[in-house]
């Protein structure tokens, strides 16, 4: 028996170690089940796949422990669970990944918005932009399952608003939009300063934005690659 196994069996209620093989059983089908599954899985999920009873935030709590050490860790994204490469592995893992077409500066700074002011409209973007969005740029947000949207303004028009998905949490590596940095932190990196326009989209700035290019911006530095990709 494994010392994650007998972390487990010692922190279980006197009427259910005897059944500790049935645990054992659960813990190996939980293992799998966040190996195979392409998304962050809720608790919730895998407590339908298990018996009534078992208990699966406790069990998940000894798996994250018993995979601190190891290459991948198990984390809490977009408020489910999955199995990730530790941090201190993926510069080695950078030259791996294939790198595709870079994002455009408008789709970066639209997704910026999005993300930091949601819900908005495509007014508001361009309000705080201070150019058209084309529709190719929320087309492009939308192949890659960042951005989904969020109802329509109760206002004349009615227009549509956007917010952002859990592909979005679950590519940038986020618990929840409170993971999102600040604007000290976006300040302390230099990211700020490194473009003005950038400011815009946290700070009120009545600056005019640069029009489309297919320039890589730099909001979010990724651990995916040197640039953010296009999906």
């Amino acid at each position: 028996m494994s010392q994650m196994e007998k972390r487990v069996i010692g922190k279980l209620p006197e009427n259910k170690k005897s059944l500790r093989d049935e645990y054992m059983a659960e813990i190996r089908l939980m293992e799998a089940l966040l190996f195979a599954s392409q998304r962050p899985l809720k608790v919730q999920d895998i407590q339908e796949r298990l018996p009534i009873g078992v208990p699966v935030t406790e069990l998940i709590s000894e798996l994250k422990n018993d995979y601190l050490s190891k290459g991948v860790n198990l984390v809490n994204i977009a408020g489910g669970w999955t199995f990730r490469t530790a941090d201190d592995l993926k510069d080695n893992l950078r030259s791996l990944v294939q790198v595709k077409r870079r994002l455009s500066a408008a789709a970066i700074e639209t997704l910026a918005i999005i993300a930091y002011h949601q819900p908005v409209t495509r007014g508001d973007i361009e309000t705080i932009r201070g150019v058209a969005v084309s529709k190719g740029t929320l087309d492009t947000l939308l192949e890659c399952n960042w951005i989904r949207p969020r109802g329509r303004r109760r206002v004349p028009g009615r227009p549509l608003q956007w917010g952002t998905s859990e592909e979005f949490l679950e590519y940038f590596g986020l618990q929840n939009l409170n993971d999102l940095p600040g604007v000290e932190e976006l300040k302390a990196t230099g990211l700020l300063e490194k473009r003005d326009s950038l400011t815009s989209l946290i700070l009120p700035d009545d600056a005019p934005l640069e029009e489309d290019s297919d320039e890589q911006d730099e909001l979010f530095p990724l651990g995916h690659g040197d640039a953010l990709e296009d999906c």
